[in-house]
């Protein structure tokens, strides 16, 4: 596949990936969100208040993440996206903006998607809330 259709795949993915996130805050069920997760996922988390990034694995509980939030939703727009490893690797950088009860909270956002028989899936991610 050529540089630019892998661009434009990673794109309908990471559209796909949100709207997944959209429909779990209102289901609460992860099942949609993990589909998009490879089982070697790793991801971090973290902020300025921490010095140590909390890390989490495929396994983690994306329920009790949403029975966290009430009224919520989640956008993202890429700023970088770098095919790699002839294709089959592509790591993308952007801002995400969750908006919880009408208030926008914004990260910068490093994630790695891998070609895993034939799907793109998420193998990892970082997420730096901007605050």
């Amino acid at each position: 596949m050529a540089r630019g259709d892998i661009i434009e795949n990673i794109k309908t993915v990471l559209e796909e990936y949100y709207n997944a996130w959209n429909a779990a805050f209102k289901n609460k069920s992860g099942d949609e969100i993990r589909n998009f997760m490879s089982t070697k996922f790793l991801g971090f988390w973290s902020h300025s208040g921490i010095d140590e990034p909390g890390q989490y694995g495929y396994s983690y509980d994306i329920e009790g993440v949403l029975k966290q939030y009430g009224d919520a939703r989640k956008s993202f727009a890429p700023e970088s996206i770098t095919v790699r490893n002839e294709g089959n690797n592509v790591l993308v950088f952007g801002t995400e903006t969750n908006e919880i009860n009408g208030t926008p909270h914004t990260a910068k956002c490093m994630f790695v998607w891998q070609a895993e028989n034939g799907q793109w899936k998420l193998v990892r991610e970082y997420i730096e809330l901007t605050r």
